[in-house]
């Protein structure tokens, strides 16, 4: 597999700069809930299975 490095970096670079920017103005909750929007496309079905004995 190979890495496009400027990618990776530019990437990050925005992410990055965007968290803190967001958590500074106080918005760090709206770029959280449209992370957790995004990723439900990656997402799998590996929750933990619960029981509860009686």
């Amino acid at each position: 597999m190979r890495v496009r490095w400027k990618t990776l970096l530019v990437r990050i670079t925005v992410w990055l700069s965007l968290e803190i920017w967001l958590n500074l103005v106080g918005l760090d909750d709206l770029a959280d809930y449209s992370e957790f929007i995004f990723e439900q496309n990656n997402w799998s079905l590996n929750l933990p299975f619960t029981t509860t004995s009686r």
